[in-house]
């Protein structure tokens, strides 16, 4: 990756788009059309029952060139309270980790620190 590195932030509403239907593929098509290098999602998990990801795990690493940065605790989410942060691989993570908001933003955020191409780059996602 030579280079400038691009970032983008979207809210997938747990892949709900506008016609009411749930369609994980179209996500993943916009994701690999924006062609970013770090990509910060709002709204990536379910909230209640599992929380499984919006955005199955196994889907994204066969049709895109992303990896989910590792925050999940709970077996089928890819993020924490629906932020999920996903890399172009090869990119490192040195380290990552929650952010608790509790007066700010109740769902807190999500935190990776990063090298890119030998260069320390931290990402945040709210």
């Amino acid at each position: 990756m030579s280079h400038a590195i691009k970032v983008a932030t979207y809210n997938i509403r747990k892949a709900v788009g506008l016609d009411q239907r749930c369609d994980p593929a179209r996500i993943l098509s916009v994701l690999n059309e924006i062609d970013a290098d770090i990509v910060t999602l709002q709204e990536v998990d379910r909230r209640f029952g599992a929380r499984v990801s919006a955005l199955p795990l196994a889907m994204l690493e066969a049709e895109t060139p992303y990896v989910p940065v590792p925050l999940n605790f709970r077996p089928a989410a890819i993020g924490w309270h629906g932020n999920a942060i996903l890399l172009r691989k090869g990119i490192e993570v040195r380290r990552a980790e929650l952010i608790d908001m509790p007066t700010l933003e109740p769902r807190g955020a999500v935190m990776a620190e990063l090298s890119v191409n030998g260069h320390p780059l931290r990402v945040i996602g709210v």
